[in-house]
């Protein structure tokens, strides 16, 4: 176990004044050096003497405070009731979002709780199953959210990923209690079934180290006549849901041009508004593949503005329109 000194100037200054050890005098020596310190392992401390005292001397000395002060900045266990104390704000603002779109059904001919079922990815299906993606995206960036707050407000405590899929997928539950109530809608089993898979893909992408600098979960929005409808069907057939494999995050590719590029492959469907079903036009599912721009490597990864980094971030999460070149392989 590596002995580390360099993630605290408190605790080396500590060893320093508690065995009367040489300070300015001999502060540019290498033997004296925090870097030096670092690379000591257990089975050499006792050979490395500094200034004429042992080094495991040394580590009884501060041992205990550097333990002390490593359980301060990042604790073993992260409980749930914790965490949740740990974002409550974050939590109160991403339940009264949800509450808030939703808030209306209850004024709009609400009926008593029930089920439907929706289907997945059918042509007999409202939306031929991008609704279902778009649950699992949602999800996904709500578990995101609660993820990196968390991440930032317990110092990476362990366990945390679990906790902000589990929030996020009871909040997308609460919004599907609403659902249940309206006249033509209800409770799906389905939309949950993909809440789900929304939040696993967030706990999986945030448990293995570095898997997500290897692939995302994204949406990407083809602009119409409107740039976007929020309402109805048609902004269901402007989204594209996508993986991003991302070149820059595999070994002997992160300095390659190859960073700058990502493999898509995903699904959109078209011609399922209920107007063209009238029409008798039939419904298009298509699954697609392609390339795009890795905007966050190309842009903003290597700056030294935090907020540009941020808006870096942003595009892990959706990709820019015509940015990307996609080629449907069914019909």
């Amino acid at each position: 176990m590596p002995f580390r000194l360099d993630h605290s100037r408190k605790i080396l200054a500590l060893s320093v004044a508690a065995l009367g050890l040489p300070t300015a005098a001999h502060a540019s020596e290498p033997d004296h050096a925090p870097e030096a310190i670092e690379s000591w392992s257990l089975a050499t401390l006792d050979e490395r003497p500094l200034g004429g005292v042992a080094a495991t001397d040394i580590l009884q000395q501060v041992g205990p405070a550097i333990v002390e002060e490593e359980a301060e900045e990042r604790r073993d266990y992260a409980s749930f009731g914790e965490d949740v104390k740990a974002i409550d704000w974050e939590l109160a603002a991403v339940g009264g979002y949800y509450t808030a779109i939703n808030f209306s059904k209850l004024f709009k001919n609400p009926q008593p709780p029930r089920f439907k079922k929706e289907g997945w990815f059918g042509k007999d299906t409202k939306h031929m199953g991008v609704d279902k993606l778009a649950h699992a995206y949602s999800t996904y960036i709500v578990s995101e959210l609660l993820y990196h707050r968390l991440k930032n407000k317990t110092n990476d405590a362990p366990g945390i990923e679990w906790t902000a899929a589990a929030l996020a997928s009871g909040i997308m539950m609460w919004s599907e209690a609403f659902d249940s109530i309206e006249p033509d809608s209800g409770w799906s089993w389905e939309d949950v079934a993909m809440n789900t898979a929304g939040a696993g893909f967030s706990v999986l992408r945030n448990a293995v180290p570095g898997l997500d600098e290897k692939i995302d979960y994204r949406m990407m929005v083809k602009p119409n006549e409107d740039i976007y409808t929020i309402s109805g069907q048609k902004h269901f057939e402007q989204q594209r849901y996508f993986f991003a494999i991302k070149p820059a995050g595999f070994k002997g590719m992160e300095d390659s041009p190859l960073r700058f590029t990502e493999l898509h492959v995903g699904y959109h469907a078209k011609d399922f508004l209920y107007e063209d079903r009238d029409a008798g036009i039939e419904p298009k599912r298509h699954i697609f593949v392609g390339v795009g721009l890795n905007f966050n490597e190309l842009l903003f990864k290597r700056s030294k503005s935090k907020t540009m980094r941020t808006v870096g971030e942003v595009t892990t999460y959706f990709q820019p329109p015509y940015s990307a070149l996609h080629v449907n392989v069914t019909e």
